[in-house]
This record gives C-alpha cells, structure tokens and sequence, in this order.
C-alpha cells in the first residue's frame, strides 16, 4: 500500500526534464567553460563528453537502480535493500542526504549572487563600468551586510515553494517550464556569442583538438567533471529514480539525462569561448568570469544590456533546477523516515541549510571570523563534499549494485520488469561491477595527493 501512495513522475519527459535539472546547474554554466579552458580546450571536451557517456551514465543508472528497486529515499533504500537491521549500508544513504544538505548549503550562497545579479543587471548597474568598476560591485555585494544574504534567503524560499507541491504539481511541472526556457537563452545568446569578431578562434580551441594535449591530469580532470555536473553520489538521482514509473526505460532515461547535460555544457562554451577570444579574457577564470568578466563583455556587445539581462536570468534558472534537486532529497529522506508532511519537511529542510548556507554567505566578507585557516566556510563545504563525500558515495554505491544486490533485482530494472530486451545490460553491469569503482577510486587517490 505504501508504494501505490508514493508519489512517481507523470510522464518519462517529465522525469528526463526534473532529472536533467538536477544535473544542470552553475557546473555546466562556467565550470565546465572554466575546466576546458585549462585543460586544453577541444581535446578535454572530447575526454569529458566520452567519459561522461561511458562511466557516468551507469553510474547514473546505478543510482536510478536503486531508487526504483526500493521506492525509497536513500537513507530507506540501502536498509531496505541491505536486508533491513543490522547492517551498515544505510550509512550511505545518510552519506548522500547529508551531501545533498551541505552542498544545497553552500550552492544557495552562489544562487543569492545569481538573484542578486539579475536585479543589478535589470538596473542597468553595468552600463558604462570598466572592469575595476564591475570587480568593485562584485566586493560591494558579497561584503554587504544583509543584500547577498537576502537574496540567498529568497532563493531558498523559492526552492522550498516548488518541492512543498510535490513531485508532479511542483518539481516536474516547474522543470517543464524552466528546463525549455533554459535551453532557448542559451541559444540565443550563442547566435549572440558566434556574431563576435573573435568567434572563430574562440571556436577552433573548443572544437578542434590537440590530442597531443591529452594527460593524466586532463583525463582525471575530465572524469571529475563528469561526476560533478551528473550529480552523481548526493542522493539526487536516488531519490528522483525511486519516482520513476516501472516500466519507464531507465537506461534511455540516463542516456538522455547524459546527452542534454552535455548539450548544455557545449552550449555553454560556445556563448564563453568567442567572447573570451573577442576580448582577451581568460575563460579558466571561475566564479569572477560570470559576476564581474562578463558582464563587461557584455556592456561592449550591441545590445549588451539585453545580453546581460537574459545571461543572469540563465544563471538563475540553471541554479533553481539544482536546487530544487537537493531541497527533495531532504524533503524525501524526511517525511519516509520521521514522517513529516511534505511542507513541514521542506520548511525544516530549507530552514536548516539557511542556517549553514548564511554562514558561507558572510564568510566572504572582508574580515570575516569564519574561517578555518585559510578557508572560509564556503570553500571548506565545497571541499568537503566534492573531494570526499560525492566520490566516497559513488564508489560505495556502485559497489552495493555491482556486488550487493540480488542480481535477479538488478536485471529488473535495467529491463525495466521484463518488459524490454535485455540489450547492453551485461556491458552496463560490467562497468558497474569493475570499470566504475576503478575510475572513482582513481580520482578519489589523485584529489588526496594532488
């Protein structure tokens, strides 16, 4: 009786929309631009878009694998699937939940600067800066004493509002509207990008490869990026498979999860690269290229301030179907486990991250006590999670598919019930099993002693 009350997704695009949110976010935006422009341009695409196909999308099924078997959260999944009491496994959902709330913590603190920024750019508070003037706002509005936090707040609340009105009336619907709004500013500010004097170099370094350039280190970084902007090993994708339909082909579902996020990605270095090749800019350049670098770029462009407007609206959206995500693995680990209602789960979920997320918020201020040696609360969940957390979840989740679960379970799934060919179950199953834990371990060790 309790899996016919569960909620599921109305339809297969819709999960593939929600799903796909939870996978586009800042990362693809500028760290993906950010990460090829130091890794050697067209030749690490190449690297990232194979690795992302081959090794994140069964990780990605390996998560949907075990949210649909259990029709659980991830704290409720691994117990349910590990034999109930007595067994440790459930650590790892706790892991993933935890993950998700550290990460949603820190993320709201960067999806403020978007909010706020959408609102200076709509105030036309660029037009006519140079870029001492824009890095000058940039400091201005991180030290301020209430705004960034302010807008940080809003944008939680924002979040918290979608996931209270449940998986299809909130979370399905919204990533309908926002993933389609998405993917149309995103080209139109690529026809913008390509019309730039520097477009053509810009191009050539994203899309024509040196292979000679190809290392360890760009392989690595490449497969990090993967995991990064798949979601893989916060609970994400656990807790959005335990709402897919039965029948619903999960492997085509990762499939196409994969290839829109990397369309974004591409998408993303075609609007980055010509405008850092128009004017000289250094598209490696992180969080300063998207709040003080670009909107110089773009106060140059004809039509800059339209540009401008459109770009931060982007940064929003992108970052509200990330958060929304994470919200949901609170909410779900919340009302399955102390059986909360689903709006009380989400206040308690969305006023607990406020209370570390403002931490990180105020700890970019000049002066700020709140910091750890050298880092500020910010920068040390953000290490936390993406060095330790995301890659530890990972490599236990695919050894817990590969290796725990009852074989004839997973067979099921990845033929959705029997009711599709088996088709590249052994091959999935083999890089679950074998390929997965190596690459995970591999980053893990060379993020330890790099």
């Amino acid at each position: 009786m309790a899996e016919k009350k569960r909620e599921t997704f109305g339809s297969k695009l819709g999960f593939i929309m929600a799903t796909a949110g939870s996978a586009l976010g800042l990362g693809n935006i500028y760290r993906f631009p950010c990460e090829a422009g130091a890794n050697g341009g067209a030749a690490f695409v190449i690297v990232y878009l194979a690795l992302a196909l081959v090794i994140g999308t069964p990780l990605m099924i390996s998560e949907f694998v075990i949210g649909r078997n259990s029709r659980s959260n991830p704290v409720g999944a691994f117990r349910k699937l590990s034999g109930g009491k007595g067994t440790a496994w459930p650590v790892v959902g706790y892991l993933g939940v935890l993950c998700a709330f550290l990460i949603l913590a820190f993320y709201t603190t960067v999806a403020g600067w978007t909010l706020g920024y959408l609102g200076k750019s709509a105030a036309g508070h660029f037009a006519g800066q140079d870029l001492a003037a824009i890095q000058r706002q940039f400091s201005d509005f991180t030290n301020h004493p209430w705004l960034p936090i302010l807008c940080q707040l809003a944008f939680l609340a924002l979040t918290a509002v979608v996931v209270m009105r449940g998986v299809k009336g909130g979370i399905e619907r919204w990533s309908k509207i926002l993933m389609p709004m998405l993917l149309v500013i995103m080209v139109v500010l690529c026809v913008k990008s390509l019309t730039l004097s520097g477009a053509r170099e810009g191009l050539e370094f994203f899309f024509k490869p040196d292979f000679s350039k190809i290392t360890g280190k760009v392989v690595l970084s490449a497969l990090g990026q993967s995991f990064f902007s798949l979601s893989i090993g916060m609970g994400a994708l656990i807790t959005y498979g335990s709402y897919l339909g039965r029948r619903d082909n999960m492997v085509s579902s990762a499939v196409s999860v994969t290839l829109a996020d990397a369309l974004v990605a591409i998408l993303a270095g075609v609007i980055i690269f010509p405008a850092a090749f128009s004017f000289g800019i250094q598209p490696e350049a992180g969080a300063s290229l998207a709040f003080t670098t670009l909107p110089l770029v773009f106060q140059q462009m004809t039509g800059g301030y339209f540009f401008c407007l459109i770009f931060f609206l982007l940064l929003v959206i992108a970052t509200l179907t990330s958060t929304i995500s994470l919200l949901e693995v609170i909410v779900a680990a919340l009302t399955e486990e102390l059986r909360l209602s689903r709006t009380k789960a989400a206040l308690l979920g969305a006023v607990g991250t406020a209370v570390i997320g403002v931490l990180a918020t105020m700890s970019f201020r000049a002066g700020s006590p709140l910091h750890i040696g050298a880092k500020t609360v910010f920068d040390l969940l953000d290490q936390i999670t993406a060095l330790y957390m995301m890659p530890i979840g990972g490599l236990l989740i695919v050894l817990f598919v590969g290796w725990k679960m009852k074989r004839g379970d997973v067979m099921d799934e990845l033929t959705s019930h029997q009711t599709l060919r088996p088709g590249l179950r052994k091959a999935i199953l083999f890089i679950i099993k074998y390929i997965a834990p190596v690459a995970i371990a591999v980053i893990f060790v060379s993020q330890l002693v790099g």
